[in-house]
């Protein structure tokens, strides 16, 4: 007989230590699901069974090296029904169970990006890729869960979550949601509640920038501050001074200067740093945890650092945009091909990714995301006369996990183990889903990639699986492909053809009171007892 999937669900948090080193340096056009990508190598959507991937419901992966976060071993991995049942040597199994061999390769647990936004509408259209093929693309390259941002609708978070979750119903993988805070009022404080307690939303996120549409103010930050604080929630920041942007665009098309570089320069590094030390200095003024997202320059990275240094609890999320390209396209004089480039905070100058790569080698930035945010070249288009109105946002959910094994592994910047923990691990930590997710642990889903360290890739518009017409990292190719992507025990990516069925993907609840909580009231209580006040004084005699 074959293993027997285990009552018991042996997980216990590791703690992982990181050694902080600080350092001195200087159209959405809707498009046929079954029809419209067969090139890029969809097929049996639906579930017809003539791609030949298997829908077997039980897995044994075979001889391959299991990757964690915390330890690596060469061993087998038994899945049955969704879950990792076993994790050891030799496992033997009956029939009817499907062998992957995976000698040579490295099995891991599935990508998981802490930053997407897939059917959003922003600046006057709708982002190409929605839940079906944006979630196709990630599983394509080894992502097996994603964590959105909800938008609310009219400054509604409860009326934001329903059309979420309708948008998400032709879901293809797990998911999970950040919710933005556009507004504040009671009700708006009250929702919070809704989302925390009743709908698994740990996390919100606040605009520091792109003022008179998603912008929030000082005050606004705060009362937000102190709300997810009290819930458990994680308080996250887009770091740019959204004053100073619009100042700086408005300067720019003074100068005449109105193309994809405008962009750029109308917002440069010192803003996302004034903001990033701007929403630190609140948080520690709150005594909340923060997380800054898409940190793309070496000044707002430096701010990190020095938070870190000091005790604070801030968490660094670079996105491959900014960790592998420069903003050298964004003067390119085809519009077409520098527009694709321009999201918010930009791309920075040459030598920013290199010290932003050497900051996640060392545990000042933490994971990696890719703000997958995607518009096509019509829709890019609508800025050809004046760069505030191109769309921002470029791809990268079917990237990531190729460039970051690329660019960090195979460079020798990082281990195998560290490349689960920022692709994986730290993320389902940070965001309370760890064991369930970003491990290959008994007990845990079984949502798996098969790396082949000697294989090859190349990425193009012409090949990859997202609705938009171009990709930023055009023609690249390097070492390290994931050739087996398992999905809720499922086969979904193999011998490169992507088998998936709308609606099998689940909405994933993250409870609050993360990990970056421990000991939040003991830091309190300790602040309270510093105050030496109120000192009692009586009044002198008449």
């Amino acid at each position: 007989m074959g293993p027997k999937l285990r009552s018991d669900r042996p997980w216990k948090t590791r703690s992982l230590r990181f050694d902080l080193i600080l350092l001195f340096l200087v159209t959405y056009l809707p498009l046929s699901a079954s029809n419209s990508h067969q090139a890029q190598g969809f097929c049996s959507i639906g579930g017809d069974s003539s791609c030949g991937l298997s829908s077997s419901t039980k897995i044994l992966i075979k001889g391959g090296t299991v990757v964690n976060a915390h330890h690596k071993e060469v061993a087998d991995v038994y899945i049955e029904d969704g879950i990792i049942v076993s994790v050891r040597p030799n496992i033997m199994v009956d029939d009817d169970v499907k062998i992957i061999d995976a000698t040579g390769k490295y099995v891991m647990p599935g990508g998981i990006d802490p930053h997407t936004h897939l059917e959003m509408e922003f600046m006057g259209t709708v982002t190409i890729d929605d839940f079906f093929t944006g979630q196709a693309a990630a599983l394509a390259g080894g992502t097996t869960m994603h964590i959105d941002f909800v938008i609310p609708v009219n400054g509604s978070l409860s009326a934001g979550f329903e059309s979420y979750m309708d948008k998400a119903k032709k879901s293809v993988m797990d998911y999970g949601f950040h919710m933005a805070i556009t507004k504040w009022d009671e009700a708006v404080s009250k929702d919070m509640e809704l989302m925390v307690e009743e709908h698994g939303i740990n996390s919100f996120k606040f605009f520091m920038a792109y003022k008179g549409s998603l912008m929030i103010g000082d005050e606004l930050l705060l009362q937000g501050l102190e709300k997810c604080k009290s819930l458990g929630a994680l308080a996250m920041v887009h770091a740019e001074n959204g004053d100073a942007v619009a100042e700086g665009q408005k300067r720019m098309i003074d100068l005449g200067i109105t193309g994809p570089e405008g962009h750029a320069l109308s917002r440069p590094p010192i803003l996302e740093a004034e903001a990033t030390a701007r929403a630190i200095r609140l948080s520690s003024f709150v005594n909340t945890p923060l997380y800054v997202v898409h940190v793309m320059s070496i000044d707002a990275m430096e701010e990190i650092a020095k938070a870190k240094i000091a005790g604070q609890r801030v968490i660094g999320e670079p996105v491959v945009s900014g960790l592998v390209l420069d903003d050298s396209w964004l003067w390119d004089p085809d519009f077409t091909t520098a527009a694709k480039y321009v999201m918010s905070p930009p791309i920075r100058k040459a030598g920013h990714a290199k010290v932003l790569q050497a900051a996640l080698s060392t545990g000042i930035l933490q994971l990696v995301g890719t703000d997958h945010c995607t518009f096509n070249s019509t829709q890019k288009a609508f800025g050809f006369d004046d760069f505030r109105k191109i769309p921002n946002g470029v791809n990268g959910i079917e990237e990531r996990m190729h460039l970051i094994w690329d660019t960090m592994v195979e460079t020798g910047q990082i281990s195998v183990t560290d490349y689960v923990r920022v692709t994986s691990t730290e993320c389902a930590r940070i965001f309370n889903i760890y064991p369930r997710k970003g491990a290959i642990l008994e007990g845990s889903d079984a949502d798996i990639i098969i790396l082949n360290p000697k294989a090859s890739f190349k990425l193009s518009a012409a090949s990859h699986h997202s609705r938009s017409d171009t990709n930023v990292y055009e023609g690249r190719a390097g070492k390290g492909k994931v050739e087996v992507t398992i999905s809720r025990g499922r086969v979904v990516w193999e011998q490169g053809k992507l088998e998936v069925t709308p609606g099998s993907g689940k909405y994933i609840k993250m409870p609050p009171f993360g990990y970056l909580f421990d000991g939040i009231e003991k830091a309190d209580a300790a602040y309270m007892a510093s105050l030496r006040a109120p000192v009692q004084r009586s009044r002198a005699a008449a």
